[in-house]
């Protein structure tokens, strides 16, 4: 069987054996029906969603003249810069609610949730946003990122129960009305985005997002594989439950479950504590892909050079190993108990220094320092967390925050405890590979004679993911549930 996979800004190809199975996502299993995709369609879904919202009043009843409101936006990372995307279509259709019951257009604040992210630049803003909302808030001063480092707009809200220090953006707390503009999508963190996730995360401090980012809740038995009752889903929960204490109002949520193409399948609104479980019941549809009829010995897929946090993201080691721990957060509940990976990327040590500034000095000092696993970086995390001129670059230069790359550890490591072997193919520099603990072979047919040699043995069974970094992701599980892998505590799929 000959297949391609991503491989750098090209494709690889590879002879696999006939009895290797595709899975392909959107396409081997269908997703749900999407809404119709022209705006008045969608504009009358969001709006029958805001008026009609679950668990709390409809927007048109929190706005009053002399309202101030702040529509929190997901940053570049989700995606989604369709003409009819989520976010466009729901800002518009919020504004309009809020406008007809008084409230003023100077009293609107557009705030971009980047949390760790870089900060959303100009031309990002007016990608997210289309030219016809940038071009009515930008002048006006009147669309800001969040900035984790801007003590001036933070807020230290305490503890949540659980101890985890909640600070939050200051904008969003004086607010009179604050909007979440969410997708429910497949996240190997916490099951998914949207809801309580939007807000721990996009609009908190580093020392928040210290708290459930962090190994002890990533190699905890209830991360792996992924679902809505791990840790740290309920760590994201307390933490906005957390802030609507402290505000004394409720988050407005208006989230939309998503399918391949970022395209609207359904949208809810309401109170993120109601309105979350509602949201997930369709998004497990779409998500959690019943399909395998047998655990994979061998899953083989490609690493493009650009995908999710950007350019760079397939060559630089720290991410590449979170990139392939976030492949076995999602499909751990198929993989046998030898499964190897089997990986092209060009990993040539492209660093992308200007958006990942810390991630080089990471890599060095991995080699160094007693460091024997990933989660041993963790030591650093203070130092790097707050280095001056890493912060700086995160405040003016838009580069990721330098907390961000110790997530990226603490998740990376998990391809490592999960797997037998992971194999890079095609490497240009192979011992950034090996220095990860990875494998090198030149080719996949190479990679794949040793892996049956070594832990397989001569008729295992290989799945093929072309395509897995290009598309959202699903959680691929048994098409029995029984045969599934369970995270503790939690069922076996979804919620």
């Amino acid at each position: 069987m000959k297949l391609e996979f991503e491989y750098g800004t090209g494709k690889m190809a590879a002879d696999l054996p006939d009895s290797t199975d595709v899975f392909i996502t959107g396409e081997t299993v269908k997703d749900p029906e999407c809404l119709p995709q022209d705006w008045d369609s969608l504009y009358a879904a969001t709006l029958e969603s805001v008026r009609n919202p679950i668990g709390m009043e409809p927007l048109a009843d929190l706005a009053h003249p002399g309202a101030k409101v702040v529509i929190i936006i997901p940053d570049i990372v989700k995606g989604g810069t369709q003409p009819t995307s989520h976010r466009r279509v729901s800002i518009r259709v919020c504004l309009d609610e809020l406008f007809a019951n008084g409230v003023s257009h100077d009293d609107v604040l557009l705030l971009f949730s980047n949390g760790l992210h870089p900060r959303t630049s100009v031309e990002e803003a007016r990608q997210i946003l289309g030219d016809e909302l940038f071009g009515e808030f930008y002048d006006s001063g009147q669309i800001t990122s969040h900035d984790s480092e801007d003590y001036e707009h933070l807020v230290d809200l305490g503890f949540t129960p659980q101890g985890d220090h909640v600070i939050m953006n200051k904008y969003v707390y004086d607010a009179d009305v604050a909007v979440l503009i969410g997708h429910t999508q497949g996240n190997p963190y916490g099951g998914y985005s949207g809801g309580y996730k939007h807000c721990a995360t996009g609009i908190s401090h580093w020392r928040s997002i210290s708290a459930h980012h962090v190994p002890q809740v990533m190699h905890r038995q209830d991360f792996v594989p992924v679902s809505t009752n791990s840790e740290m889903r309920h760590k994201f929960d307390q933490q906005g439950m957390r802030m609507e204490e402290k505000m004394g109002k409720k988050f407005f949520c208006c989230d939309a479950v998503l399918d391949t193409k970022s395209r609207q399948i359904e949208i809810n609104s309401g109170w993120a504590r109601e309105m979350q479980p509602v949201s997930w019941k369709m998004a497990d549809k779409r998500t959690y892909v019943h399909w395998a009829e047998k655990k994979y010995d061998i899953i083989v897929f490609g690493m493009p050079t650009n995908f999710h946090y950007g350019n760079g993201m397939g060559t630089n080691p720290i991410q590449m190993m979170q990139a392939l721990s976030a492949q076995v957060i999602r499909h751990r509940r198929i993989m046998s108990d030898r499964c190897v990976f089997i990986v092209s990327s060009i990993c040539d040590g492209y660093f992308h220094d200007e958006r990942w500034p810390y991630l080089r000095e990471l890599y060095d000092l991995f080699q160094h320092d007693y460091m024997n696993i990933l989660p041993d970086m963790n030591r650093y995390g203070e130092y790097f967390a707050t280095k001056e001129e890493y912060i700086r670059k995160y405040r003016f230069a838009n580069a990721f925050h330098p907390f961000h790359g110790f997530s990226m550890m603490s998740c990376g490591h998990l391809a490592e405890e999960h797997t037998s072997a992971i194999y890079i193919v095609g490497a240009r520099e192979p011992g950034i590979a090996r220095s990860m603990g990875l494998k090198t072979r030149a080719t996949f047919e190479e990679a794949l004679a040793d892996a049956m040699r070594k832990y397989t043995g001569p008729n295992p069974n290989i799945l093929a993911l072309p395509r897995t970094f290009t598309t959202a992701a699903v959680h691929l599980c048994m098409k029995d549930p029984a045969l599934n892998s369970a995270p503790v505590g939690g069922c076996p799929c979804g919620g």
